[in-house]
């Protein structure tokens, strides 16, 4: 239980940042809400900068002059810019975060439309819970990422650089002094940044780990109490968390250190020019009110700094979550309709014809599950398929599903190949009962419903009493009862039937059928199957059964064996070849007798 496939990452570019490019292509239809956002930001940076000339002139002009005049006019002056600043703040705020939610609902609509396009053969090794955890958390981040932090790096940005040019207007001398200290700040943050960004992606990843485990674990609890497994899951699953723990705390120590150095260096420069300027002013080269104004550029240059480096690690993070969000993303169906495809006939007749098809699935290349099959079904037969486990049965269902395409031979359908048919054309002439049901957690009207999503409420109750699926009246809520997560308030039975219903709403040409009533009693049986005999009068009927008893009554029963046709005929005529088909018989036959 439990396997750990780690899918093959594409190759991406070795830029910091460069995934975030992503983010791009969603933006552009908010062009002019990020130009307002823009706009706001750049006021809000150039407001604050205008603080350090407001408090030069209150301290030179107000406090200096001991006149109260000039005092009043500087405080509201001042009074002035804190007003602008915070209304250029809060629209920042509310642009960018508007951008951060609408951003971030397009990219999980996208990525949630890409998931569900893709084909069969990317589930065979993708981790449902990896899928999960991009599509929530990694999206977070990037949500997170431009509704704050893009915002706050290039604002702090900007008031770096513009701090730095007010130190120089307010003392060239004291400035130079702390750009001697900008490469040792820049140095570590892009040495630490490039670590980070590696480490941030590994913290990402095993927190896909922890997610893929438990989720496969909880949709398995009955299976896992069952089993009395729950020690060996929470061992496993808390070696798992302590290795998430490790990569993250590994991450968390490289920006801690990143961090130490900026501040350090930053604020120490600060703190040394504070000390070269306060000579200055004793000496009487230097007004108290250009050093107050340099301390403010200063600390807003350190400050900003600091900020910096911190916002870079969460760039690093963001860049991450969009490299394994793009992945999705960039993932292809391999089952797509033809550019030219071809039109299925008006009238579905149902004929079904296999022609040497040869198929392996792509997790399992070396061992073939068809091979040189041919198989014809007419319009209106009912053909069962039998054979031990492992021989190809479903494989064949798949296929004419176009799940997969085979690698050699032809399938058609009415005559029409089906792999120059669109795949959703092709998959609204067939309806499909499977062995194991998928029940939605809603009402049981919209899961009968899911077979035809325009049908109304009579059709769904006429589709119910075919299925002999009575029961659902008996609901507390009748057919708006809720069914639980995978229909878990209903029997095997229910399920069942419930999933015959869905697939008689559809009324499809071709029905494909799946141990379509392993899961019934004895009663149930009996009426299931004499709602799916007048189904399947007038439509071609493909049923896969173990148990014999079920298809005695079928036009034709082909035996398959190891990917291969190995007998047709009927079942007294099987019995009589003394075949596979007679040995299974005497098989279920003795042992029920």
């Amino acid at each position: 239980m439990h396997g750990n496939p780690t899918r093959t990452a594409r190759a991406l570019p070795s830029l910091p940042l460069g995934s975030l490019g992503l983010l791009l292509p969603y933006l552009r239809p908010y062009r002019l809400r990020t130009l307002w956002a823009t706009v706001a930001l750049l006021s809000a940076a150039g407001l604050i900068l205008a603080l350090g000339q407001g408090i030069r002139r209150l301290i030179d002009r107000g406090f200096a002059s001991a006149d109260t005049a000039h005092l009043d006019h500087a405080a509201l002056a001042m009074f002035a810019v804190v007003a602008a600043l915070a209304v250029a703040t809060a629209a920042r705020f509310y642009l960018v975060s508007w951008l951060g939610e609408r951003v971030a609902a397009d990219l999980r609509r996208d990525t949630f439309n890409r998931v569900i396009s893709l084909s069969a053969s990317f589930f065979e090794t993708a981790r449902t819970g990896d899928i999960l955890t991009r599509l929530t958390a990694d999206v977070s981040l990037l949500q997170a990422l431009i509704g704050s932090a893009i915002s706050q790096w290039l604002r702090n940005v900007i008031l770096l650089i513009g701090a730095f040019g007010m130190l120089l207007v307010t003392s060239a001398k004291l400035a130079g002094i702390v750009v001697l200290v900008v490469p040792c700040v820049v140095i570590p943050l892009v040495l630490f940044g490039r670590r980070e960004r590696r480490l941030s992606r590994a913290a990402q990843d095993r927190v896909a780990d922890l997610g893929a485990y438990a989720e496969e674990t909880i949709n398995a609890l009955r299976t896992v109490q069952a089993f009395t497994h729950e020690p060996v899951d929470k061992a496993r699953f808390g070696a798992a968390v302590e290795r998430s723990v490790a990569t993250a705390l590994g991450r968390v120590r490289t920006r801690g250190t990143q961090i130490l150095l900026v501040i350090m260096l930053g604020f120490g420069a600060i703190v040394f020019s504070l000390w070269v300027g306060g000579r200055d002013v004793i000496a009487g080269r230097m007004t108290g009110g250009d050093l107050s104004a340099f301390v403010f550029y200063a600390v807003l240059l350190a400050t900003s700094g600091a900020q910096i480096s911190e916002l870079w690690g969460e760039l690093q993070r963001a860049g991450g979550a969009a490299e394994r969000v793009r992945e999705l993303l960039n993932e292809r169906p391999t089952i797509v309709a033809p550019p030219s495809p071809l039109r299925l006939p008006s009238r579905p007749a149902g004929r079904v014809s296999f022609r040497n098809v040869t198929f392996h699935y792509p997790a399992r290349p070396d061992s073939a599950a068809l091979i040189d099959l041919s198989l014809d079904v007419e319009p209106g037969e009912t053909v069962a398929l039998v054979g031990p486990s492992g021989a190809g049965k479903t494989t064949i269902l798949q296929l004419l599903l176009r799940f997969y395409d085979p690698e050699s031979g032809t399938i058609r359908l009415d005559g029409v190949d089906i792999a120059r048919v669109a795949p959703e054309d092709l998959r609204q002439r067939i309806g499909i009962v499977p062995q194991d049901p998928v029940i939605f957690g809603t009402t049981a009207s919209e899961n009968i419903r899911y077979g035809r999503p325009d049908a109304t409420d009579d059709d769904i109750r006429a589709a119910a009493k075919a299925a002999n699926a009575d029961f659902l009246e008996r609901l507390p809520n009748g057919f708006e009862s809720f069914l639980g997560e995978k229909g878990v308030r209903l029997s095997g039975g229910q399920r069942q039937r419930l999933a015959i219903a869905r697939a008689i709403l559809r009324d499809p040409g071709v029905l494909l059928l799946d141990e379509a009533t392993s899961a019934l009693d004895a009663e149930s049986e009996q009426a299931v199957q004499q709602a799916l005999a007048t189904l399947s009068r007038g439509r071609t009927t493909i049923v896969i059964a173990h148990r014999l008893a079920t298809v005695r009554s079928a036009s034709r029963i082909v035996v398959i064996d190891a990917g291969r046709v190995a007998a047709t005929g009927t079942h007294d005529t099987l019995i009589q070849q003394d075949g596979l088909y007679a040995r299974l018989a005497r098989l279920q036959f003795g042992l029920e007798t």
